[in-house]
């Protein structure tokens, strides 16, 4: 069976960077959502490996908030990359 992150990683509706601002340099995820709102947070520094996963974006959102992290601005679309 494959992994949800593996299938989320190539069919991602939206990325956001979330960064630890209180670390330094500033600590950053990557969290990766599709359409349905399953959603992934990556960790560059550790291979990108999944820290994180849920059913909802909210969820995901709360588990950063939770652990101090800050929304960098913007959010990048899928179809901006293409």
């Amino acid at each position: 069976m494959l992994s949800p992150a593996k299938d989320l990683a190539d069919n991602w509706e939206f990325t956001e960077l979330w960064v630890d601002p209180t670390a330094s340099p500033p600590y950053v995820l990557i969290l990766l959502s599709d359409k349905s709102g399953i959603s992934c947070v990556y960790d560059p520094a550790e291979n990108y490996q999944v820290v994180f996963s849920s059913s909802t974006y909210e969820e995901a959102k709360l588990w950063l908030l939770e652990d101090e992290y800050e929304r960098v601005e913007s959010r990048i679309k899928s179809e901006q990359v293409a």
